[in-house]
């Protein structure tokens, strides 16, 4: 997938207790087991939880030296919807090439080559909720991985026990990754 001097941008914006930030956590760890490189940066202060969080990932087969947040990305992911109203995502991609993926029941379109995913679904119907908030970071992270081949599935399935301890939790998980990779669409 990647050339030598590859390196790929992810944007993951989402709402304070989505799961972003771990998001971009658990994707740079799936990178790793993959003998890639990788970066997890957030980007947040004092949000509480519903408000606007970015956090990144870059991802290359070689060291990376660049460290500080993405600016444009290769790949948006977009946690919550709503999110569209207020911002632009074809300022952050780097070109025509990148890819958006919306947590969607419905196709939306992004302005860019866009796919999405009904993730807050999958999250009621595993029962991924946590203090009233679904967990979409997982399912949103299976469909960028069928959707990009950024890391293999087999990696993202094995990083989920990097940061999800509780065995019944890192179930649904696996559950939710699995369902995000097969049940992600194209607009």
């Amino acid at each position: 997938m990647f050339n030598s001097g590859d390196v790929r941008d992810v944007i993951i914006l989402g709402r304070g207790g989505q799961g972003g930030v771990t998001a971009s956590r658990i994707l740079v760890s799936a990178a790793v087991r993959d003998g890639l490189w990788g970066q997890a940066i957030p980007e947040f202060g004092a949000e509480r939880r519903g408000a606007l969080v970015k956090s990144y990932a870059r991802i290359s087969a070689r060291p990376i030296t660049l460290h500080s947040a993405v600016d444009k990305a290769d790949y948006l992911v977009v946690l919550s919807p709503d999110i569209l109203g207020q911002v632009d995502l074809v300022s952050l991609a780097k070109g025509p090439d990148s890819i958006a993926i919306v947590n969607s029941p419905q196709p939306i379109k992004a302005g860019l080559r866009s796919f999405y995913i009904d993730a807050t679904g999958i999250s009621e119907k595993l029962g991924l909720i946590m203090a009233g908030w679904h967990i979409v970071s997982t399912a949103m992270l299976g469909a960028l991985v069928k959707v990009t081949e950024l890391v293999t599935l087999k990696s993202l399935m094995d990083a989920l026990g990097d940061y999800i301890t509780r065995p019944d939790l890192l179930k649904l998980n696996v559950e939710a990754v699995r369902l995000g990779y097969i049940n992600v669409r194209g607009v």
